[in-house]
């Protein structure tokens, strides 16, 4: 392949309608714009999501819900998928992201280690934050549990 052999799909573009140019061509004297009116006019027509007046569909419809924007988002794991890793592992944010150990969280502010499941693995673990059960079952089996950040 060469950049002089590159084009566009089939039918991908199509070319420009060629306004007010006769009878003919099905778009001559008034371009398809009609007689008279708002939308005849140059610049004409009306902001998006105006409805001539009425009460607009987005503020017709409820509010719903309510979003924190001090609130922190962690990146969270369960120690029932720590137990499939190896003894003596390092686990950090970026050990659990890069091997896909948890989904990434946008505008996150660090790991959070919560307890459900089991360990029965002997790992360091290095988290913003844990549940409290999450550190009695890392230290339980034998590995440490450090808080960074």
């Amino acid at each position: 392949m060469r950049v002089d052999t590159l084009s566009p799909a089939e039918g991908a573009r199509t070319s420009a309608k060629r306004l007010g140019r006769g009878i003919g061509s099905g778009l001559g004297k008034t371009s398809g714009k009609g007689h008279k009116g708002q939308w005849a006019r140059s610049g004409g027509g009306v902001r998006p999501g105006f409805e001539g007046g009425q009460m607009p569909l987005a503020r017709r419809i409820p509010k719903r819900g309510f979003h924190n924007k001090w609130g922190k988002d962690y990146v969270i794991v369960n120690v029932s998928v720590l137990n499939t890793l190896p003894e003596g592992t390092v686990v950090d944010y970026g050990y659990v992201l890069a091997n896909g150990l948890a989904k990434e969280v946008k505008h996150n502010v660090g790991l959070k280690v919560l307890g459900q499941g089991e360990l029965n693995v002997k790992l360091t673990v290095r988290a913003a934050k844990y549940s409290a059960s999450a550190k009695e079952a890392i230290e339980k089996a034998g590995g440490t549990a450090e808080i960074i950040g």
